[in-house]
């Protein structure tokens, strides 16, 4: 197993538990347990957890960026609950952007019953779940690879998004905030989205409910330019009076 491996199935652990024991990962991973500290050394100046005595606890900052391997792994069966509805507002023939989040990826996977769709993605991710479609038109953006992310980012990104006008745009964000909008940790995340929803006529943002009432580094764009928000849970009543009162439909799973 390598390293990187290793330390993010130490991270998934973290995820779940909040801590982790040295002498217990050196035992699950049969490495010693200096092979572990220097471990959680590296996922400490990452800034992705806390060495305590014995072991580590997870960091719970918001800011925090997880890899794309783990952070597809959190919140699963809400990611297809909002994927489900995402789906369904989408129609066949519909040209759509998706961006390089993981909760996009899910969305990838609920529209493949869907028939001549053109999707256009600047994630990695979404490409290769997407390879066994067919009948659809799928296109990459190209642009940089960002490390770990699983993403195409930079200035060719955006310039290929420009230069097409596509139904709907789906994408995520880091947090999002009643005045500031919404948020991403790094700004060419940020600008990448910008430019997805200027070129696209119906916009769709999904997110999870431990997004909302957050803030991140970069604002991403206007929740005014939002017309369906899709959640996992229904939101506060502020939340659900902020939606109506700029004019923006909330979608959620029904309660049964």
């Amino acid at each position: 197993m390598l390293a990187l491996e290793r330390r993010n199935l130490i991270l998934e652990k973290l995820q779940l538990e909040k801590r982790v024991v040295v002498s217990e990962l050196s035992q699950m991973f049969d490495v010693s347990e200096e092979t572990i500290r220097r471990d959680l050394d590296k996922l400490e100046k990452e800034g992705l957890a806390t060495k305590s005595y014995g072991g580590a606890v997870i960091n719970e900052d918001v800011s925090i960026d997880l890899p794309f391997n783990v952070r597809k792994n959190q919140n699963v069966a809400g990611k297809q609950k909002m994927a489900e509805i995402t789906a369904s507002l989408v129609q066949e023939g519909d040209h759509i952007f998706l961006d390089a989040s993981t909760t996009a990826v899910f969305v990838a996977k609920a529209l493949k019953e869907k028939e001549r769709l053109t999707v256009i993605t600047n994630s990695v991710e979404i490409l290769l779940e997407l390879s066994d479609v067919s009948g659809w038109n799928i296109i990459s953006t190209g642009g940089v690879m960002k490390e770990g992310y699983l993403a195409f980012l930079g200035s060719k990104t955006e310039e290929a998004i420009r230069s097409y006008y596509v139904d709907k745009v789906i994408f995520s964000c880091k947090a999002l905030d009643h005045n500031w909008g919404i948020m991403e940790s790094q700004e060419p995340f940020g600008t990448t989205k910008k430019a997805m929803v200027a070129s696209a006529r119906e916009k769709f943002l999904v997110i999870d409910s431990t997004k909302f009432d957050q803030t991140a580094f970069s604002v991403a764009g206007n929740l005014r330019d939002v017309d369906v928000v899709v959640t996992d849970i229904k939101p506060s009543e502020k939340w659900l009076k902020h939606f109506e009162e700029l004019g923006v439909e909330c979608k959620y799973p029904s309660e049964t």
